[in-house]
């Protein structure tokens, strides 16, 4: 069995070794729903909690162009600013409804979506994802003072069950903080969701 010291180092190449999808890598040409999915499993693989887990299927696709999280197709292809908005739906459907992506990504869709914006979905991808580098080191720190935090604890239990109770609080640790930032993030769409109406209430003007 692992210690947890070997545990936390696996993870942590793990995330080193993580990397987003450039947009220079995604083809200027539109392209068909089974080109669109075939890329995204390539490029996306990493990410995926089970090797048989699909990183998005036809489906998907379709109920994300149904709940308004992504425009149609034209003529059954995809733009390249349609594969931007598939990648920060694969990041935020994990962590938020669909009802909280429509009302997060309405106002990008609807003001930077093939328009005349000086500030295209092409500028905004590479500008929010170079935010990562940062968060990934910090993310690391942050990671390694719970880990110790965590180490610190239990030290009266009986020693063949200290080690997964340290684990357990390590990872309660992480849970509590992945909750925290959920509650902020929920609490900021719910702010957006307030001020600007949804594409549902636009439509019954």
């Amino acid at each position: 069995m692992k210690t947890n010291e070997e545990r936390l180092e696996e993870m942590l190449k793990h995330l080193e070794s993580l990397s987003h999808v450039r947009a220079e890598q995604i083809p200027e040409i539109p392209l068909y729903m089974d080109q669109v999915t075939t890329f995204m499993e390539e490029h996306l693989k990493d990410f995926k909690r089970n090797e048989a887990d699909k990183v998005l299927t036809k489906t998907m696709i379709n109920n994300y162009a149904k709940n308004n999280l992504l425009p149609p197709p034209d003529k059954k292809k995809y733009s390249k600013e349609h594969m931007l908005l598939l990648i920060f739906i694969y990041y935020y459907k994990n962590l938020l409804s669909i009802s909280d992506i429509e009302t997060l990504l309405g106002p990008v869709t609807e003001k930077h979506f093939q328009t005349e914006s000086p500030v295209s979905l092409e500028d905004i991808y590479p500008e929010v994802f170079s935010l990562r580098y940062e968060q990934k080191t910090r993310l690391v720190e942050d990671m390694k003072q719970k880990f110790q935090a965590a180490e610190d604890t239990f030290s009266q239990a009986p020693e063949q069950e200290r080690e997964f109770l340290r684990l357990f609080a390590f990872i309660s640790e992480l849970a509590f903080d992945v909750y925290l930032k959920k509650l902020v993030i929920e609490s900021l769409i719910d702010q957006l969701r307030e001020e600007t109406p949804s594409p549902k209430d636009k439509k019954r003007r």
